[in-house]
């Protein structure tokens, strides 16, 4: 683990000799640890960034101004010497990668959005509305388990899904990541975060690399309006619907993620 001068927590691993990089960014209801599932079979074969964005993780340094994303993200992969990569982000993730590609448009080979979320949602709906309240009224209330359980319950277990039907582990991990994350931001109240002018999710139209979006069928609507508005706007991307799983398909399935990037980065290479 290294950080750069900013303070932005990262790993770096695989043949430097391995062809495209691949960089991962996480959700916002994890750190980079979301991705040790797959992080051997990725960085076998490729140099492969993973970051925690700032407030997560080990990135506890504050920002000195707004807080934004895609740029520290932009910061991870000069420091690390990433040049050209496949961006993959989870959620707000995705929005990091999809932000930091549009400021510098030659570090995209690819973006793969697995799934949508953050800077790319559309609208807030009523899943969505009623996520926000119950994780709010348990922070106001100082309840960090019931905050940490209104994420879980929203991400990770998934439209009509109990707790009792997903792994247990992967449940009690993405909790711990959680939880961290309150912890850092616990004193962040006045910290703004940056905002893009016109918003991203109006500027989809501008990517010019292939995109690939993964989305679960027990995910929240939000992730399905992303999902059609960046097939619909972005030239050429290609959406895939995974059943049986919630926000987290890389966690749920890691050999099939490792296995579908496998696929899609090969594909994109050889065009």
């Amino acid at each position: 683990m290294a950080h750069t001068p900013s303070g932005i927590a990262y790993d770096v691993a695989g043949p430097e000799t391995g062809g495209v990089a691949l960089v991962l960014v996480h959700a916002g209801i994890a750190d980079r640890r979301m991705w040790d599932g797959i992080w051997p079979a990725v960085t076998a074969s490729r140099r492969v960034l993973r970051v925690d964005l700032r407030g997560f993780g080990e990135s506890t340094e504050r920002p000195a101004a707004a807080l934004d994303a895609g740029a520290d993200l932009l910061e991870a992969v000069a420091v690390a010497g990433i040049g050209r990569a496949h961006l993959v982000g989870a959620s707000m993730g995705a929005g990091a990668v999809v932000g930091a590609a549009l400021t510098q448009p030659d570090i995209a080979a690819s973006l793969v959005l697995a799934p949508p979320g953050g800077d790319l949602y559309e609208r807030p709906t009523d899943e969505l509305r009623a996520f926000w309240r119950a994780e709010g009224e348990a922070l106001d209330r100082g309840d960090l388990d019931a905050a940490v359980e209104a994420n879980l319950v929203t991400w990770v277990d998934g439209r009509g899904r109990s707790p009792d039907a997903v792994d247990a582990g992967a449940r009690r991990r993405i909790g711990d990541m959680q939880r961290r994350a309150f912890e850092v931001t616990a004193d962040w109240d006045d910290v703004e975060e940056a905002t893009s002018d016109p918003p991203i999710i109006e500027r989809l139209a501008e990517i010019r690399v292939p995109t690939l979006v993964l989305a679960g069928d027990l995910d929240i609507d939000a992730v399905d309006i992303a999902a059609a508005r960046i097939a619909r706007d972005v030239p050429g991307s290609r959406v895939v619907r995974w059943s049986g799983v919630a926000h987290l398909p890389s966690v749920e399935r890691p050999a099939e993620f490792v296995e579908l990037l496998a696929d899609w980065m090969s594909e994109v290479e050889a065009r």
